[in-house]
């Protein structure tokens, strides 16, 4: 088989031509800055299409993430529970404020944050009243179960909805399911504005207090008054004609992810994997990435260190290592699902909890799935997850051929 002439990506922008006509709008008429006429139409247009009364544009969804850490209140020293299974910029802005990150597993599901860990964290730390969930690869969480816990024990729950934009739970788009919510369109994202963000909330002073901290804080006075830490974290109006071009094809998008998944679903159907997995009884993913991962039963030995990886052939095995070498081999971009938080060196000593309990503290008898808990299944899930599973190629401007190409890529490191 020959390597594909054009390189197949993960996920890349699509663009549209109105993008551009927004872009030169704004030089036009001269709003180069952070406001304008871009900023205001995208606001309504999530504020209506999201369901919230307020979104307030950001120059990240980094930047949404650490207003969001600040309207809830994170305080230097005071636990956060965080999803662990997600990138790096839902934890950060935690940081940035002085809160302890504590990691809550993830479950088989949907593999994001499991309600039952998330129990059990409120059980060794009681007094934590912040709640930080990601909607994996466009997949919501459980978030019945995840706001009936937080009711519970009276914490906020802040959604980190940047992979999920256009997803629903239960009828609902992800980004107002919890207390406040944050999108991104960053380049890799389903719709996109090169960079940006937004966060979103029902408040007016929630909505007010995050444009004057986007603005450096500036006071309503004749001259430059400061009276708190402000941030340079606003929208530019020429960022925003992107993501005004992008919005009418939203939907668009989605669907064409959708069918990049399912042709992955029944492309693999007879081999010993499975897709990223959720219930379409109460939700319907945007179908971000098309991921997967592979049956214990079905994996060749694999050794990852912090930055490399190795794996030994096996005839009708194969590993997420092998499989990414032999995709790259033909020009064609895969990537290792995201590593748990848990599992990263810099997070390395923060607490981390499973459904059973304080996961640094926990010893059983190891086996080659992990510590197996007495339910039959690893104690770290997270971990599991990761060490089994690739993000496949999943850029809708993918044609049927390459697709298929990259299905019978992946079948031939099965031996098939």
């Amino acid at each position: 088989m020959e390597k594909f002439k054009e390189k197949v990506w993960l996920s890349t922008p699509t663009m549209h031509g109105d993008e551009l006509k927004y872009m030169k709008e704004a030089f036009d008429t001269n709003w180069m800055s952070t406001s304008g006429e871009n900023i205001a139409v995208i606001e309504e247009a999530f504020a209506k299409r999201i369901g919230c009364k307020y979104a307030v544009a950001l120059a990240t969804g980094t930047s949404a993430l650490h207003l969001a850490m600040k309207i809830a209140g994170v305080k230097r020293g005071e636990y956060v529970f965080c999803s662990d299974m997600t990138f790096a910029a839902t934890v950060n802005p935690v940081v940035y404020e002085g809160g302890i990150p504590v990691f809550i597993d993830s479950e088989y599901d949907t593999w994001n944050m499991d309600p039952v860990a998330l129990e059990k964290a409120f059980e060794l730390y009681p007094n934590t009243k912040i709640v930080v969930v990601v909607h994996l690869y466009g997949v919501p969480c459980k978030m019945d179960e995840i706001k009936a816990i937080a009711k519970k024990h009276g914490a906020f729950i802040v959604e980190d909805a940047a992979e999920s934009l256009g997803a629903t739970y239960k009828g609902v788009e992800t980004g107002m399911l919890g207390d406040v919510g944050c999108i991104s369109f960053n380049g890799n994202k389903i719709i996109t504005g090169s960079s940006g963000g937004m966060l979103l909330t029902n408040s007016k002073e929630v909505a007010d207090k995050v444009r004057k901290w986007s603005t450096q804080a500036r006071e309503a006075a004749p001259w430059y008054q400061h009276e708190e830490i402000g941030y340079n974290y606003r929208m530019s109006n020429v960022i925003a004609g992107v993501v005004r071009g992008q919005i009418p094809y939203l939907d668009e998008h989605i669907a064409q992810k959708k069918v990049i998944y399912e042709r992955y679903k029944e492309g693999f159907k007879d081999l010993p994997i499975q897709m990223n997995p959720f219930d379409e009884r109460v939700c319907v993913p945007n179908y971000w990435l098309s991921c997967m991962v592979i049956d214990q039963e079905a994996m060749c030995k694999q050794v990852r260190s912090d930055h490399e990886a190795l794996y030994s052939k096996e005839p009708g095995k194969t590993c997420p290592t092998e499989i990414l070498e032999v995709l790259a081999s033909y020009n064609a971009e895969g990537r290792p699902l995201w590593k748990p938080m848990h599992m990263q060196p810099k997070f390395a000593k923060q607490p981390f909890v499973t459904r059973f309990g304080n996961g640094r503290a926990l010893t059983n008898a190891y086996m080659d799935g992990g510590l197996i808990g007495n339910d039959g299944l690893p104690m770290d899930i997270g971990s599991d997850i990761f060490s089994r599973g690739i993000c496949l190629p999943s850029d809708n401007k993918m044609s049927l051929e390459d697709q298929n190409r990259v299905i019978e890529i992946v079948r031939s490191c099965f031996g098939k």
